[in-house]
């Protein structure tokens, strides 16, 4: 493998997605309006102490995000005829679906961050350790970007059949990860379920990162998140590749 042309078509495949998906409605509805529409529902005027609750909502917020993007590539790709280009040479399958995945990844880390230090200045929100906000950060944009991509894996070429798909996955996500009720007060089944969600991970770095209260140990999380990319990786490989083999 020539890895010079291998990094190079990474970046064009990132920088194509970045320019022609990041405005596109869905986008913006799922990854932008719908965790501030969420946001304000749960937590505006109902007296909750924002410090223990905000790293649920930034969990939240980067899932959405980072997640919103890959669903809608490969599908409008494969509806426009120019997935055909993408997969010939000396674009591979392998810089296709982490091009899509650092598009999902970049704009995930870019909101996030920016809503983070608008609040953190507008609601006085503590900073435990900040490397580990970092990484917290850049692991779980990574994990999500991956699920996006992995959503958008399956064959079609209409793009709401996938989005409805994606609402079908990360929706029920979103209740059983640790964001509406602290981990610290789950127990028995509750706590089974909830670890079984990648988000939940997530949710308890940011809580480290933020008010250094997390359940588990960051390292835990962050190996969690690094086996659950790799997963995802590759079982979007396995199907795409398979789909390729079928015909596109």
């Amino acid at each position: 493998m020539d890895w010079n042309v291998f990094l190079r078509s990474i970046a064009v495949v990132t920088e194509k997605n970045m320019r022609i998906y990041y405005f596109k409605g869905p986008v913006v509805v799922f990854g932008l309006l719908f965790p501030l529409i969420m946001f304000f529902t749960f937590f505006i005027g109902r007296n909750l102490d924002i410090v223990l609750f905000f790293p649920g909502f930034l969990g939240m917020m980067l899932f959405f995000t980072a997640s919103s993007v890959g669903p809608l590539i490969t599908p409008w790709e494969k509806r426009e005829k120019t997935y055909e280009r993408l997969v010939s040479l000396p674009v591979i399958l392998e810089s296709i679906i982490i091009g899509d995945l650092m598009a999902g990844a970049i704009f995930g880390v870019g909101i996030t961050a920016i809503v983070f230090v608008v609040s953190a200045v507008l609601l006085r929100l503590p900073l435990a350790h900040i490397g580990l906000l970092a990484l917290s950060l850049v692991l779980g944009s990574i994990t999500f970007a991956a699920l996006g991509t992995l959503l958008a894996s399956p064959t079609t070429d209409n793009p709401s059949n996938i989005m409805m798909l994606s609402s079908l996955v990360r929706l029920p996500l979103i209740f059983v990860s640790g964001i509406f009720v602290p981990l610290s007060q789950l127990a028995g089944w509750e706590w089974i379920l909830t670890s079984l969600s990648p988000l939940t991970y997530l949710v308890d770095l940011f809580h480290a990162s933020l008010n250094g209260d997390a359940v588990y140990p960051p390292w835990v999380d962050s190996l969690v998140l690094v086996l659950v990319i790799l997963v995802f990786i590759g079982c979007a490989k396995v199907i795409q590749r398979r789909n390729l083999v079928k015909g596109i």
